[in-house]
């Protein structure tokens, strides 16, 4: 009798006894994908200012947080870059990417004297960073440009609304004394690669460029130029189909235009980036294209951004992407490190999908 209820209680505990149902209802384990640190995956950063301080630069790691663009408008300088670089690293942060407004100056994209003192600054910036083994830097091209006409609420938090009817009839004004047509604009454009392209190759130094936001193809009197594919293959022709030009593609620019762009944001991503032509990433969504919009946290808006990542990763694009205009939530400060984490999670949960699907 003994021996009988034994054999009955080890039967219980055998695993070939356990019931179907049981092992089904098991939690699945985890597909193995490629690693977070692949230099073949996706960045995931965020737009630094070179003097974030040393609490924000905590949080960043905190929240996994490991690359940067960074935003640097000083005077460019070797040692002191170093510097920022060392002090980003110290909390598991590297830089993918780089920002120097000197090209921004008017002389530069208006083809005023003195254009050529502000080329050297940014070309000095390529420079270093090549030195230090920064990839790319970033620049756009769109003079006396308007960005918003008025912030909204949506959703309980304010955010950047543009109106194409409200600019024109309450915002649009000459911004020059002098309009400026799309040749005038392609000539400086010209002018600035030529004189900033060579250096960037011998840098070894990627050229990302930024599209038009929001992609009006003439604003304030002054032409614009990158609306429309049509605007980037000739860009890349000036380059010269350079390796070392390509695209900062900002997608939630890329929706606002819609059906008005020649290409959509999956067509362009496939079209550049499997050219190796995508360099980085603003990774942002929109409630609609022109002629209203207003931008959204990634997880709203009108595209599925699950198919953009996807897309990307299609592609095999390892750059950089970033949040971009992150709307401030309740309580937060300047640093939007409520919006900032909320945005970095679900890139993250994105990006691994994507790689589970994708391979």
């Amino acid at each position: 009798m003994t021996t009988k209820k034994l054999s009955r209680r080890a039967a219980l505990v055998s695993p070939l006894a356990v019931p179907a149902a049981a092992v089904l209802a098991a939690p699945p384990s985890r597909k193995a994908v490629i690693a977070e640190d692949d230099p073949a995956n996706v960045k995931i950063g965020h737009i630094m200012n070179w003097n974030v301080s040393d609490d924000f630069l905590l949080f960043c790691k905190q929240i996994g947080l490991k690359w940067a663009r960074l935003m640097y408008h000083e005077e460019p300088d070797l040692d002191r870059l170093a510097g920022i670089q060392k002090r980003f690293a110290s909390y598991g942060v590297r830089f993918y990417s780089g920002c120097h407004y000197s090209y921004r100056s008017l002389k530069v994209q208006l083809g005023q004297p003195g254009r050529d003192e502000e080329i050297e600054r940014f070309r000095k910036f390529v420079r270093i960073m090549g030195k230090l083994g920064i990839p790319a830097v970033n620049y756009d091209f769109h003079p006396a440009n308007t960005y918003t006409t008025s912030h909204i609420e949506h959703r309980g938090y304010k955010t950047r609304q543009f109106s194409e009817k409200e600019f024109r009839e309450k915002v649009e004004k000459p911004a020059f004394d002098r309009e400026y047509s799309a040749e005038d604009i392609w000539a400086t454009y010209t002018y600035f690669m030529k004189a900033v392209l060579p250096v960037a190759e011998e840098s070894n130094v990627k050229m990302a460029l930024h599209p038009d936001d929001p992609p009006l193809a003439k604003m304030n009197g002054v032409a614009k130029l990158f609306v429309h594919y049509d605007g980037y293959k000739r860009a890349e022709k000036i380059a010269g189909n350079s390796k070392h030009w390509g695209l900062r593609l900002c997608v939630g620019t890329w929706m606002e235009g819609g059906d008005r762009m020649g290409k959509n944001t999956i067509e362009m991503i496939h079209d550049f980036g499997s050219r190796g032509k995508l360099f980085d990433i603003d990774f942002r969504n929109v409630s609609s294209p022109l002629p209203v919009f207003h931008e959204t946290f990634p997880d709203e808006g009108y595209t599925d951004m699950y198919q953009i990542m996807k897309a990307l990763r299609q592609v095999k694009f390892s750059d950089g992407i970033v949040p971009d205009h992150i709307p401030p939530l309740a309580g937060d400060n300047a640093e939007r490190r409520a919006g900032l984490a909320y945005c970095i999670a679900y890139f993250k949960a994105l990006l691994r999908r994507a790689n589970e699907e994708v391979g």
